[in-house]
């Protein structure tokens, strides 16, 4: 497991970094909607979802993060017209009502819970794509850190119920790991931040990812899933590789729009 994260790291954040930096900021946004499109598609498998719904979720997700790029001001009344375009489709697809509102509500979750929270990325990268990388190099750290301190030194568990090898050593690791990053990061992207207010960030980053990580844990205990898919070989679905960002993408937004950073 150890050998596989450092593997995963080299390969996988270089070529982060030279695609989101190197390349014009729609792909990004194009990379981002392919993690969403993907998302959605576990997470509509985890929950048996019809594939009529499944399929036209995923197309109308995409197509609200390709909106958020160009249309960002109308992405609620999209989000709205959405609802009325599912119920439609739900009320026309099968004629017996029973489980309606579940097939609608997973519907709708999903494109609230996957490309509507990675809708703060697409803010993110418009802003500086500078803020991706560091977006998920702080997660990185986080994530990294939790789980060295969790396995050498957990002994309280932090959420037994849904995820019972975390533990709070573990949290308080995801914490410093995302100042730690947070700071470093400040320095290798030659950002113009504080120091203080790289490490707000990244303890913002570190305690978001702890609160994803826990939710996707739930959805796949609910789910009675162990992974959210096979994609990445050994480490599940695309879900358990962007939980943590899922909520760190928006944390990170929101302490960078109160510090008046973004606009």
């Amino acid at each position: 497991m150890h050998l596989k994260r450092l593997v995963i790291a080299v390969i996988f954040i270089p070529l982060l970094y030279l695609y989101v930096m190197k390349l014009p900021v729609q792909y990004s946004v194009y990379l981002i909607t392919a993690i969403a499109a993907v998302g959605l598609y576990e997470f509509y498998s985890m929950f048996l979802l019809e594939n009529i719904l499944k399929y036209l979720a995923i197309l109308i997700g995409a197509g609200l993060m390709i909106a958020c790029f160009r249309s960002p001001e109308k992405l609620f009344s999209l989000y709205l017209v959405t609802v009325l375009l599912v119920l439609t489709v739900r009320l026309f697809m099968k004629r017996d009502p029973t489980l309606s509102m579940v097939d609608a509500a997973t519907a709708m979750l999903g494109l609230a819970y996957i490309p509507g929270l990675l809708t703060f990325q697409i803010n993110l990268a418009m802003a500086s794509q500078s803020w991706l990388i560091f977006l998920y190099g702080a997660v990185w750290a986080a994530d990294s850190a939790a789980y060295y301190v969790g396995k050498s030194m957990g002994r309280h568990k932090l959420y037994e119920e849904i995820s019972p090898n975390k533990t709070m050593e573990g949290g308080v690791g995801s914490l410093l790991g995302g100042v730690a990053g947070g700071i470093l990061l400040k320095y290798a992207l030659n950002m113009n931040l504080s120091l203080v207010h790289a490490a707000i960030m990244g303890l913002s980053i570190g305690a978001s990812t702890i609160i994803g990580d826990l939710v996707e844990s739930m959805f796949k205990r609910d789910a009675k899933v162990k992974d959210s898919g096979t994609i990445v070989p050994g480490h599940g679905g695309i879900l358990d590789k962007i939980d943590g960002a899922t909520f760190a993408g928006p944390a990170l937004y929101f302490v960078c729009y109160a510090l008046k950073i973004i606009r």
